[in-house]
């Protein structure tokens, strides 16, 4: 029986096998899908799950309850050899070992593109997984239990600072749904008026969310500056060194908070092997999503450099629109193959994009159409709950919005559930500090996390520096970049 494996468990790696589970016939194949995690994350509905309009564990796909015919590995791939047509595949613990394959698809995606900015990757977080989105919710709440707790000017003003670096759709939705949700979350801090607050979005370009055109860019900027959020165009961040916040024209502040969206890269798994990779860090594909000069190896999705059809000399964009169709065609192909015919090419004309900008605010532009206010923020969400796999989450969302009709937000903040022993730990040792809770647990939360992306995010910026000119004129290149989440 042929042995297809899948690297990665994103849009691309779940689609890809959900659709080979269904069309192969029995015995035909055996499907292995490699990813970091057991679910596939639905992006697009992130910065709602940070705002507590959606529940975390709404926002994701248990990969194994819905690729039953599928075997999930758990793990990392280290080494790609297509030579030899193996794996070399690295589990969470253990030895690693070899897998074999008869045809391979690379689904890697992609992870956040940084620069070497100092203090950049001791001090801030991404917007691409629900950890980090609920870590930001967790910790945008703490910091006002810490504004609301001390008697020093200093400590407050800076918990109340908020720096959003990039201004594509992950920067402008995640700043957004968060800002909506500690305004709504002020009425239960007496001490705290919304004009106490200070968000920035930092762009290093002249606009914002270029998806949606000019027109609609410019409108959604309008109405960002009128809920007092300071936008700052064709200015660049130059230093986050221990939270202090220092901006290429001149301003400088403190701030807890410091968000980089500005821009994502394919994932360093595409590196691991002998895959022909372009000089963004691609996989060259054509346009049947098959790689350049590797017979059977087929790649999709962030991580691959796919002629765009409709726009020629141009690749498709990293999005998940592209990405869902993709893997549709990939997955058909992939069973050409099997069956000795040929494959056909990835042909989608961009539809258009939708921006959720908090409750009842939004902008759209699809199919030349522009739409603003409370209609675009429902279209918004009737697309994305038509999209978001399976029948069950699709329920599960719909009840979550359902219930936000009657009752407000919770705005508790959970910082210590990533240290869940340190009240135990306090418990074993007499004389230790005490475990806190809100704010204090939530800046050890930040401590923590720091040291567990340390050297992940240091592994960014060496390869950032690698290819960098000049730091200024690479943040505008990056930012620059088709940098979607829709």
């Amino acid at each position: 029986m042929k042995h297809i494996i899948i690297v990665g468990g994103g849009y691309v790696g779940m689609y890809t096998a959900l659709r080979l589970q269904r069309r192969l016939r029995p015995g035909e194949a055996r499907i292995t899908l490699i990813g970091g995690d057991s679910y596939m994350t639905y992006q697009p509905f992130l910065p709602e799950a940070a705002a507590g309009n959606l529940e975390p564990r709404h926002v994701v796909v248990p990969l194994r309850r819905i690729l039953a015919k599928c075997a999930i590995l758990n793990g990392f791939v280290t080494h790609m050899d297509t030579a030899a047509r193996k794996v070399t595949f690295q589990p969470d613990r253990g030895a690693p070992r070899d897998i074999p394959y008869d045809l391979l698809v690379v689904a890697a995606g992609s992870v956040s593109r940084t620069l070497p900015i100092t203090g950049l990757a001791a001090t801030g977080i991404g917007f691409k997984t629900v950890e980090e989105a609920i870590h930001l919710r967790n910790h945008v709440l703490a910091q006002l239990d810490l504004a609301a707790s001390t008697d020093d000017k200093a400590i407050r003003d800076q918990a109340l600072t908020f720096v959003f670096v990039g201004g594509g759709f992950a920067g402008v939705e995640a700043l957004a749904e968060l800002e909506d949700m500690a305004r709504d979350a002020c009425r239960y801090f007496p001490s705290i008026s919304r004009e106490d607050m200070r968000w920035y979005l930092v762009e290093a370009t002249g606009r914002i969310l270029p998806e949606v055109g000019e027109d609609m860019g410019r409108w959604t900027l309008e109405q960002l500056r009128a809920r007092a959020i300071d936008v700052r165009l064709g200015t660049r961040l130059e230093s986050a060194e221990d939270g202090h916040i220092v901006l290429d024209d001149g301003t400088a502040f403190d701030a807890a908070t410091l968000v980089w969206t500005a821009g994502v890269k394919p994932h360093p798994t595409v590196r691991s092997g002998d895959l022909p990779i372009d000089d963004k860090g691609r996989v060259k594909a054509t346009a049947a999503l098959a790689v350049e000069g590797r017979p059977g190896v087929f790649t999709a999705g962030d991580c691959a450099a796919v002629p765009d059809l409709t726009r020629p000399g141009e690749f498709c964009a990293p999005n998940a629109q592209h990405a869902v169709r993709q893997a549709k065609v990939l997955a058909d192909n992939v069973i050409a193959t099997l069956r000795g015919r040929p494959g056909r090419d990835y042909r989608h004309a961009y539809a258009g994009s939708v921006a959720s900008l908090g409750l009842h605010k939004g902008v759209a532009q699809i199919y030349g159409r522009k739409l603003r206010g409370p209609l675009a923020w429902w279209v918004h969400r009737s697309y994305h709950l038509s999209r978001v796999p399976t029948f069950n989450r699709k329920v599960r969302v719909l009840i979550d919005w359902t219930l936000a009709l009657f009752f407000r937000r919770d705005v508790v903040a959970l910082g210590a559930l990533s240290q869940p022993r340190r009240e135990f730990e306090y418990a074993s040792s007499p004389g230790a500090a005490p475990p806190g809770t809100g704010a204090a647990e939530a800046r050890r939360t930040d401590a923590g996390l720091v040291k567990g992306q340390q050297a992940q995010a240091e592994q960014h910026e060496r390869g950032a520096r690698d290819s960098a000119r000049d730091p200024g004129a690479e943040q505008v290149e990056h930012e620059a970049e088709a940098e979607n989440d829709r």
